[in-house]
């Protein structure tokens, strides 16, 4: 019975053993073609200089005026052209040792290129890439296909019902629906002026919670200015700059604390009622001192405590019509406020997490 090919595959991280030997050559095995001849031919060179020098001075007649600065020339047209010899001879040698060297890693190359060209030829059909490289492009793909989602969900910010790009028009709060049997008769006194109003955007509500940044912050004044003109969001508003300008008084300031990160989802989770530690992870606020600041006064301060429970009854419900007319980033904006970040100090102290 002849093997299934899955039994044929070799193991990953395995090295396959090549069909047939590599051929490189006296070039791989054999070490470089020494440099005696080079060092001999510098050697009978030096020696015939020499001869030559010492039968200069043979020729000399002594006596001679000359012979003092003979003898210094003489010492220097010995050794001077002697070591230029051995100068060439080690420049021309290192030279063809680094021929060799270059020779051996072609031939090493080829080698190898030609291995790989028969081992492809002879692998089955579909099986040309070997299973680590196929795994690595799979796990890239995957990381990429990751990426571009998160891009996407942190980059769109437009409602996909619009018809125009440019206009986020989208409505901040859900509105409520009214029981036509419950309602009071409405005097004949026209459409109320809030009815006629455009609705407050989501961008504007983010940014009125985040209150304007300086004295010159148009943007934020505008989104202020709007969403006070909303008698939902104009309650929240009061309600969180009642309780920042009191904790102001302790020197706790929003913009000095930094909340963890928390995902989307326990925002849809609370908004939809749900409390206790399964929440936890909402109250992002760490810093001991504010913590510590505001559950003594808390205790101590009857004006303070009333104004941070209607705070937080406040924040409730206005985010629970908030909640279901937002996308995850902008929830994540909203939680990264200074209304929110009173909101999660406020949790802490008062056990709205626990």
């Amino acid at each position: 019975m002849k093997p299934t090919r899955d039994l044929q595959k070799p193991e990953l991280g395995a090295r396959k053993p090549p069909t047939a030997p590599l051929d490189a050559g006296p070039v791989l095995g054999d070490p470089p073609a020494s440099g005696r001849g080079l060092e001999m031919a510098g050697a009978a060179l030096s020696l015939i200089w020499v001869l030559l020098i010492l039968g200069y001075v043979l020729i000399t007649p002594p006596g001679s005026d000359a012979q003092t600065f003979g003898l210094v020339m003489t010492l220097l047209m010995v050794f001077l052209p002697v070591a230029l010899i051995w100068v060439v001879v080690t420049t021309l040698r290192s030279v063809r040792e680094l021929r060799a060297e270059a020779a051996r890693l072609q031939a090493t190359v080829e080698a190898m290129r030609s291995s790989y060209v028969q081992a492809q030829a002879q692998a089955p059909q579909g099986g040309g890439i070997k299973p680590s490289v196929e795994r690595k492009i799979d796990e890239i793909a995957a990381a990429t296909k990751q990426a571009e989602t998160v891009l996407a969900t942190f980059t769109s910010r437009r409602d996909a019902g619009l018809t125009v790009p440019s206009a986020d028009r989208k409505a901040a709060l859900v509105k409520p629906v009214v029981d036509a049997g419950a309602e009071q008769p409405a005097l004949a006194l026209g459409t109320p002026a809030e009815d006629l109003r455009s609705p407050l955007t989501v961008a504007d509500f983010v940014r009125a919670l985040q209150f304007p940044e300086t004295p010159d912050d148009r943007e934020g004044f505008r989104a202020l200015r709007l969403a006070l003109e909303d008698r939902t969001v104009a309650k929240l508003i009061r309600a969180a700059q009642d309780v920042l300008t009191l904790l102001s008084q302790d020197g706790i300031y929003m913009d000095d604390l930094k909340p963890d990160l928390c995902q989307p989802e326990l925002w849809r989770r609370f908004a939809t009622g749900e409390r206790g530690r399964s929440i936890a992870a909402l109250g992002g606020i760490r810093d001991r001192t504010a913590l510590a600041l505001t559950a003594a006064r808390m205790k101590a301060d009857p004006v303070f405590r009333d104004a941070a429970h209607h705070f937080l009854r406040t924040f409730d419900k206005t985010f629970a019509a908030f909640e279901p007319n937002a996308s995850d980033l902008e929830l994540s904006e909203l939680s990264d406020t200074r209304t929110s970040r009173a909101f999660m100090l406020f949790g802490r102290v008062t056990g709205t997490f626990d």
